[in-house]
């Protein structure tokens, strides 16, 4: 499944090639036919996005909310574009580009209250251009369950997926298994403010990084990580431990998280 920095910069990316202009919307797989008549011929006024759900704003007043799952992606190409694929849920079409919604876990269209609604049920983004630590702090600290749990909970903090969660309890030294409750304010704000910034990194590049190794000019750019996935901490060479939080799997280095 997508995290949250990939549906941000998808939002960046999205706005440019539909935001500002008018938008034919079609549903070639059928399934969303009655959402695409609501929005075909508005304008998208324009995209953003909260954790991992996309938002496509238009002037009359409807917004398109895509949550891709782990089998979604999109399709975006120049126009003129090729014929769509049958399997595309949706198809937004500008003078310029075509964006295909393909496979996603939710392609709905709200209005304004459900619009309203739909915020209050995720907790505060990281990427938000008026980020709420003390929401999500405050959320943390009345809770005993595990700080791997909450991280993963997007009514918690919203943006957060397994390989950002296992990079950044390593980077804080924070062990997954420590209580929200026992967490004092001042280490949940270092937390936050390093998930803030690698999700900033990874909007930038499109890519998860968190090794500090940004990629040169002319470099390929893929993941850069420091434990996830891996056998040893690059830390301390210790082995890394590989278990299961809630049918996720996790990863952890015992010797140098130990908060």
């Amino acid at each position: 499944m997508p995290e949250g920095h990939t549906i941000h910069r998808a939002a960046r990316d999205h706005r440019a090639m539909i935001g500002g202009q008018r938008v034919a919307v079609m549903s070639p797989q059928g399934r969303f036919a009655e959402g695409a008549a609501q929005i075909d011929g508005a304008v998208c006024s324009t995209t953003g996005a909260v954790g991992k759900h996309l938002l496509y704003h238009f002037d009359n007043g409807k917004t398109l909310h895509v949550h891709l799952g782990l089998g979604g992606y999109f399709v975006c190409t120049p126009q003129p574009a090729d014929p769509p694929r049958e399997v595309t849920r949706a198809r937004l079409e500008s003078a310029t580009h075509t964006v295909d919604i393909i496979g996603p876990n939710t392609c709905e269209v709200l209005d304004s209250a459900t619009m309203d609604a739909f915020k209050l049920r995720y907790g505060p983004d990281l990427l938000s251009d008026t980020p709420d630590p003390d929401r999500a702090i405050a959320r943390i600290q009345k809770s005993k369950a595990p700080i791997a749990r909450l991280l993963m909970d997007q009514k918690v903090i919203s943006g957060i997926g397994n390989i950002y969660r296992a990079e950044i309890l390593w980077l804080q030294r924070i062990n997954p298994m420590t209580r929200g409750m026992d967490l004092d304010t001042a280490k949940l704000r270092s937390l936050w403010d390093e998930m803030r910034a690698l999700l900033q990194v990874g909007v930038e590049y499109n890519s998860i990084i968190t090794n500090g190794d940004l990629p040169k000019a002319g470099q390929q750019i893929g993941e850069r990580t420091n434990i996830f996935a891996q056998p040893t901490c690059p830390r301390c060479d210790g082995d890394v431990v590989k278990s299961k939080l809630s049918t996720r799997t996790l990863y952890h280095c015992p010797t140098c998280q130990v908060l």
